[in-house]
């Protein structure tokens, strides 16, 4: 089968998308297709790639990719990438991995046509929210996680209570955490918790931490990234992600799970699909009920134990190979 990707943006840019992307297009390589990229992102080093990435191309380049492949598979709908289609038609397929609309919730005119090209496509969501948003009925394929690299570490002890992973940005909901731990202080929990990350919140986060006078509880981190993440994940119990807008899935949550986290996240969105048995989820904003369930497990660590017992099963539907099958069968399907 000739597959042909189009993603915007790739390597040596870095995203969800990117990744995802970059992992299906390895993963159907290694299963025996022939596998063309385009993307729109220029190289700015000589990193080989098991199949052919073509950057920047001209028109005449796209309908000649166009033409030579079996199916057209886009990450997220692109409409700058759709206009080959309709003078060469092929199948369409569509991994959708976020939502198309406004951060305020309303559409602009470039989402009513992606809503539009749902109708059009052969479409894959990565959670049931993000499959129930779309017009066009769509297959639920979650997403995957690097297990090569995210995966439990028995020799280190896991010492620390909490950890929180993610862009220091309003939407991620840092503040809440900070706001359930000075709470959980005057309940006579004094829990240690490690922010992973950075962003334009750090210095107001680290302000609150102070005048919440749980400075000394906090540890903010800064970047880490791969085999130094998932060393640092292994040595906590607790991985909270609280999340104020609705998450389309939640990659971090797997690799929390896979490092041996019981997971606590926000339940709006797609981010319960990804959390699954292994943890608990709030309603989003909510921090009273965020505190009464970290509570519940720092005072009764057992219940961790149930939660990680869960992990095997559910991980094993988000490997990469796994999810890359799932995807196959769908495109040969389309052909």
């Amino acid at each position: 089968m000739n597959i042909l990707i189009y993603s915007p943006f790739f390597y040596p840019s870095i995203g969800g998308l990117e990744t995802i992307i970059s992992t299906l297009a390895h993963e159907f390589t290694y299963t025996g297709h022939e596998v063309k990229l385009v993307s729109q992102t220029p190289a700015t080093d000589l990193k080989d790639f098991p199949f052919e990435v073509i950057r920047q191309p001209s028109p005449q380049q796209l309908l000649k990719l166009t033409q030579w492949c079996d199916v057209y598979f886009q990450g997220c709908i692109s409409l700058k990438g759709l206009w080959s289609l309709i003078l060469i038609p092929r199948p369409l397929v569509v991994t959708h991995q976020t939502w198309y609309r406004r951060v305020d919730g309303s559409f602009g005119w470039r989402d009513y046509l992606k809503n539009f090209v749902t109708y059009l496509a052969t479409n894959i969501s990565v959670s049931h929210a993000l499959a129930k948003a779309i017009p066009k009925p769509s297959i639920v394929i979650p997403n995957s996680y690097r297990e090569d690299i995210f995966h439990e570490m028995p020799e280190i002890s896991r010492t620390q209570e909490l950890v929180f992973l993610g862009r220091l940005v309003s939407d991620k909901g840092a503040n809440l955490l900070l706001e359930a731990l000075a709470r959980l202080r005057n309940l006579g929990i004094t829990s240690k918790l490690t922010i992973i990350g950075s962003g334009p919140e750090e210095y107001k986060l680290h302000q609150q931490a102070k005048n919440l006078e749980i400075l000394d509880q906090v540890n903010f981190a800064g970047i880490k990234v791969d085999h130094e993440l998932a060393i640092l994940l292994n040595y906590h119990q607790i991985m909270v992600i609280p999340s104020l807008w609705d998450e389309p899935f939640g990659i971090v949550a797997l690799e929390g799970i896979a490092c041996g986290c019981v997971v606590v996240g926000s339940e709006g969105g797609g981010l319960k699909d990804a959390i699954g048995l292994c943890g608990v989820t709030f309603p989003n904003g909510n921090i009273d009920c965020l505190t009464e369930i970290l509570f519940d497990l720092l005072t009764h660590p057992d219940k961790l134990t149930t939660y990680k017992e869960q992990a095997r099963s559910h991980l094993a539907r988000h490997t990469s190979k796994a999810v890359a099958k799932a995807y196959l069968e769908v495109l040969e399907r389309v052909i």
